[in-house]
Formats: C-alpha cells, sequence, structure tokens
C-alpha cells in the first residue's frame, strides 16, 4: 500500500500541490501560446511587398492596413525621375530611378542606408527575394545584388532594354526584355535555364498561376505573359515550353494579373479583359461606351472586381465574373499608374500629380493628396504606410503621425 494514502493531511497537500502545477503550467502554455500569437501577428502585420504587384499573382493588393487620413511622414530626392515601383521588406525601401542608382532608404525615417550604381537608367522596378535585389537596367543588364553586402552577386545580358520586374518562383527568376525574349534564370547564379522567345517587345512583369485539378492534389505553375505582340501566353516554368496561347487583339504593356483560373488586363485597343486560363478563352470584354483610350497601368483585382486606371482619366471597377461596370472615377488627367488595394480603398497616381484614395464600393474619392509632379510609377504599402515616387524624383511615404 502507498504509505501517503494512510495520512490524510500528506496526501490533500499532494493533490494540492499538484492541482496547482497543472495551473502553473496551464497558464504558462496559455502565456506561451499568446506571445506566439502576437509574434505572428506583429510579423503579419509588416506586410512586406517583395515586387511590383505585391505578389506573384501581380493582384496589387495590400495585406496590411493604412490609417483613414494618411499623413505626409518623409520624403526622399533621388537624383532623376521615379517611374520604378518600390519594394519594401523588413523596414527598408528600395527604388531604382533614370540616374541609374538603387536606393536602399530606412522605411521608418527616410534616410539613406545605400546605394548601387548601374550604367544607365532604371525603370525596373525591384524585386526582393532571400537577401538579394533583382533588377534591370535600360542596357538590358539583369542585375542580382546582395542586401547585406550591397555588392553585385551576377549579372546577365539580354539585348534589350528592361523594364519588366522580375517575379521569383523556387530557384527561378523571371523577366522579360525588349529583345522580344522571356527569361529564366537561376537566382543563385544567373545561370540561364531557359528563353522564351515572342513576337514583341516584352514589357510587362511575368505572372505565375498555379493550376490544380479535382482530379489530382498536384499543382503545376506556369508563367503568365502579355506582351506587346498582343498575346497572353502560358509557358511551363519547368522547361519553358509553350502550353496555350490567347490572341488578346491589340498591344498590351500591362501585367496581368491572376485570380484562380482567370487573368484580367486592359489593351492598348482601349478595351478590358478577363480571360479563362483553363479554356484559353477570352470570357469578357469591357469598352467605355464614350472614352475610348489604351489602357497602359496593370489591374487589382478584389474576390468580386477588377479595377483599373486608363488613358481616359477615368478608374474603371468592374465586376470579377462578368466585366460589367460597377462603378467610374474621373479625374483630371490620365492615369499610367497601376492600382493598389489596401483594405476598403483603392490607391493610385495621377499624370497630374495627384495622388488619390477611392472608396471600393462607391468610387468616391475619401483622400487626396497633390504631389506637384507626375506619378507614373505605382504605389507600394508596408506596415501601415504607402510609398509612392514622382517624375520630380521624389519618393513620398504616407502613414500615421
Amino acid at each position: 500500500m502507498d504509505k501517503f494514502n494512510d495520512i490524510p493531511a500528506c496526501n490533500s497537500t499532494l493533490r494540492m500541490k499538484t492541482r496547482q502545477q497543472r495551473v502553473y503550467m496551464h497558464s504558462s502554455a496559455k502565456s506561451f501560446f499568446i506571445l506566439i500569437l502576437l509574434l505572428c501577428a506583429a510579423h503579419a502585420a509588416f506586410g512586406n511587398w517583395t515586387s511590383f504587384r505585391g505578389n506573384p499573382q501581380l493582384t496589387g493588393v495590400a495585406d496590411t492596413q493604412l490609417p483613414n487620413n494618411p499623413q505626409l511622414l518623409w520624403t526622399f530626392q533621388v537624383g532623376d525621375i521615379i517611374e520604378s515601383t518600390a519594394a519594401v521588406v523588413d523596414g527598408t525601401v528600395y527604388v531604382g530611378a533614370l540616374d541609374g542608382v538603387l536606393y536602399a532608404i530606412d522605411a521608418q525615417n527616410g534616410e539613406k542606408k545605400w546605394t548601387y550604381q548601374t550604367n544607365t537608367h532604371i525603370k525596373a522596378s525591384p524585386t526582393i527575394d532571400d537577401g538579394t535585389v533583382y533588377f534591370g537596367d535600360g542596357d538590358g543588364v539583369f542585375h542580382a545584388v546582395d542586401i547585406s553586402t550591397h555588392q553585385m552577386k551576377w549579372q546577365f545580358p539580354t539585348e534589350g532594354e528592361i523594364i519588366s520586374s522580375a517575379n521569383i518562383v523556387g530557384s527561378r527568376v523571371l523577366f522579360g526584355s525588349y529583345d522580344g525574349f522571356l527569361y529564366c534564370l537561376n537566382r543563385e547564379n544567373g545561370e540561364l535555364l531557359w528563353k522564351l522567345e515572342t513576337e514583341g517587345y516584352v514589357h510587362g512583369t511575368p505572372g505565375v498561376w498555379t493550376q490544380t485539378t479535382d482530379e489530382s492534389s498536384d499543382a503545376a505553375n506556369y508563367v503568365i505573359l502579355t506582351g506587346c505582340d498582343s498575346y497572353l501566353r502560358v509557358v511551363d516554368i519547368d522547361d519553358g515550353t509553350q502550353t496555350q496561347q490567347v490572341d488578346l487583339g491589340a498591344y498590351v504593356g500591362a501585367s496581368p494579373a491572376i485570380s484562380q483560373n482567370r487573368v484580367y488586363c486592359g489593351t492598348y485597343g482601349t478595351e478590358i479583359l478577363g480571360v479563362a486560363l483553363d479554356t484559353a478563352e477570352i470570357k469578357w470584354r469591357y469598352r467605355h461606351p464614350k472614352r475610348q483610350f489604351p489602357f497602359f497601368a496593370s489591374a487589382a483585382i478584389t474576390e468580386n472586381s477588377v479595377i483599373i486606371g486608363g488613358r481616359d482619366k477615368m478608374v474603371h471597377a468592374l465586376s470579377l465574373d462578368t466585366g460589367e461596370p460597377l462603378w467610374t472615377y474621373t479625374a483630371k488627367s490620365s492615369i499610367e499608374s497601376s492600382a493598389v488595394i489596401a483594405g476598403t480603398r483603392v490607391f493610385v497616381g495621377t499624370t497630374r500629380g495627384l495622388f488619390i484614395a477611392l472608396d471600393i464600393t462607391t468610387g468616391e474619392s475619401v483622400w487626396e493628396f497633390l504631389t506637384g509632379a507626375s506619378i507614373v510609377a505605382s504605389p507600394s504599402v508596408s506596415d501601415g504606410r504607402i510609398y509612392i515616387g514622382t517624375e520630380d524624383g521624389i519618393l513620398y511615404c504616407f502613414g500615421e503621425k
């Protein structure tokens, strides 16, 4: 027999200690779990903007909230025009300019951290992945720059200007060039894995489509390319084989915005298109009945709408399923800046220099800031702040004071 069972006081004390230990352990585990949740929430709230449209599907949707009334926090002056969209990763803003310099700027106070000099202008937006900045320049050279050393890791030459920004899939980096090729390189050493020839300039950034089927749980990754040859191309990432081609009927300078099995883009033929990737068909076309101008900006997409600005001086919101107009907003100048969605608002710049926020449901203007110079770059959002560059070489940062 257990000797403690013969002594009621000892048995009671033991049970009390056991209960206290359970409560303490439960309390410790709960505190640890809360700490983990807070750390995860803090990391999620930071919301790095690693590339031109914020994600590989190029949807232009931020995963962080912005204040209701963003205030100007700081500005940073570069040496020439900014057409490049900033990338923001781990508290540093990266942006290129026509002075041929890639700038790394402290996101907190707008102070310069370091620079990297090329031999010509930079119009391509930088892409950040695993401690490396990837971007192309006006001489057709694609750069990989080590963030820790601020030095070149490798370079890859093409035969035409690079305005297309890069997209990263695993160990591969993808971008287009004005020499008419889509390139796929090993992101570690710059080795050419494959290239695909098109019939025109490749201006837009390639998107990534992950196809899944009901019959299999396996997923296949494809590159989606909308080009100046008027075609939408679906390309196997593994070997560069083109699997589908859709005639869009007009030149496309915009990058594709991808949602599930559909692609959305505007064309120089004054249309906005919704294209089904699984059937390679144009599901709907939209053209404004009166104001018919080219679309140069890329689309932003929500669960039920596609939003895009045009050279018709309007922002259009269309049904994702049917292409029917939901609302339009009329600006006083053309729009080449690609819209970005943050929460319930869509932000976009105009060539008049007006940076505006529209209500995503009604299209009403809810905030604006006049920069004084044309905006063709697109916004980027990170950690409760939004960034935009202008043609007088100023990078603006807005957020909560």
